[in-house]
Parts: structure tokens; C-alpha cells; sequence
């Protein structure tokens, strides 16, 4: 058997869901990629009932058990990948790093969509603490840029109800791909998509898939 195939057998992918959705979001993807060979497995929070500190810490202690199985990979959709990119900064120095990291729709500066919420009542209920962070330029540029290799994978399919957000910018209804974007980051791919349908697109699927492919060669 080709060596590639199996060392992306013996893979692990973690995949944390977005704001207001369950790790059932993501099955479609993680089907595709089961399909291809890797382990999948699940994280999950309510943003309503904890703080970002909270499920950070708890996102910490799931990363380093899976760390502790081997080779892994991580897929974070909208806050999901805010939450990430948090935890693997409060890494213990002895766990194993992930093998990519892999961003959708994931903003790695302030939501303009969660500013224009913040002070809602009901965004306030739902979102909790989560969906303050997002808004503050303070706590966002607090979480840090990554070292791992990162992929940012973005929709350009917006929305009529937040057109007037974005204008011609292109996004995907929730986040523009400005905000989804920085230096550090180490190639963004552009899908048709719209955000909430991003963990379960067939075509993101197969650019991670192609993405570890290229990695394991």
C-alpha cells in the first residue's frame, strides 16, 4: 500500500462547529473524509451557557488527548476556528502540534457583523461572552497568529440581508474575506458558498483532502 494513504489512515481530524450550530453540522465533510481514509471526531460548546475562557480551556484538554493519539488535523468553522486558533496558543510546551490547521469562514479579526450585533438583546442571550469577543478588536488580536501550516478556506456566496455589511466586498452573508485574512495564514481558498453551509461542502471536503494530500507526498 502506498505509504501516503497510510499515514492519512493513521490521521486524526478534529472538527469544531461555529456559533449556534453542533458538531452535527459537520458530518457531511467529515463523511467525505472518513471516506478518504482519516479519523474523525467532534468538539462541542454552547456559546449561551459558557464563556470563551471556559470552552477554550475545555478545547485545550480535548486537543491534548487527540494529541496524544498521533498525527492530527484541525478543522475550525466561524468561532470554531477562533476557538482553535486560541487553544493551540495555550498548548502545554509537550503536546504534539497539528499536522494543518484549517480555517472556514473563520475570522481572524473583528466580526463586523458581530459589532453591528453586540449590543442586541437576543444576540446577547445566544451569543454570550463568544459573541462579544468576536466584536472586541482587543481580545480578537489577543488570540494570536499560528505557526502550523493554515489553510483558510472562505465563501464568496453572500447574502441579500447583509449586502449593505459588505457592499462589493466579496463574503459569504457572516464574514468578508478581508476579515478572514492575514499574513500569517499560508493560502486561502475561495469557495461559492455561504456560511452556514461551509462545514458540510462537498468541495471543501476535497480541497483538505487534496491539501493533505500535497503534504504526505
Amino acid at each position: 500500500m502506498d505509504r501516503r494513504i497510510v499515514r492519512m489512515v493513521d490521521m486524526v481530524v478534529l472538527f469544531v462547529h461555529g456559533m449556534g450550530r453542533s458538531p452535527m453540522s459537520g458530518w457531511p465533510m467529515l463523511h467525505h473524509l472518513r471516506r478518504g481514509g482519516l479519523k474523525a471526531t467532534s468538539f462541542g460548546y454552547m456559546t449561551s451557557m459558557e464563556s470563551f475562557h471556559s470552552i477554550q480551556s475545555r478545547l485545550v484538554e480535548r486537543i491534548v488527548a487527540v494529541a496524544a493519539t498521533g498525527h492530527y488535523i484541525v478543522v475550525g468553522h466561524s468561532l470554531g476556528g477562533v476557538l482553535l486558533r486560541a487553544a493551540l496558543n495555550s498548548l502545554p510546551a509537550t503536546a504534539i502540534r497539528p499536522h494543518h490547521i484549517f480555517l472556514l469562514g473563520s475570522p481572524v479579526h473583528p466580526s463586523r457583523l458581530a459589532q453591528r450585533l453586540k449590543n442586541n438583546i437576543l444576540y446577547r442571550a445566544l451569543a454570550g461572552d463568544c459573541g462579544q469577543m468576536l466584536a472586541s478588536p482587543e481580545r480578537m488580536n489577543e488570540v494570536g497568529a499560528l505557526n502550523e501550516a493554515t489553510t483558510s478556506i472562505v465563501g464568496i456566496r453572500g447574502i441579500a440581508a447583509t449586502r449593505s455589511l459588505f457592499g462589493e466586498e466579496p463574503n459569504d452573508g457572516v464574514v468578508a474575506v478581508s476579515e478572514a485574512s492575514a499574513q500569517w495564514i499560508t493560502d486561502q481558498c475561495q469557495v461559492p458558498v455561504v456560511h452556514t453551509l461551509l462545514p458540510s461542502s462537498r468541495c471543501v471536503a476535497e480541497i483538505i483532502r487534496e491539501k493533505l494530500i500535497v503534504d504526505e507526498g
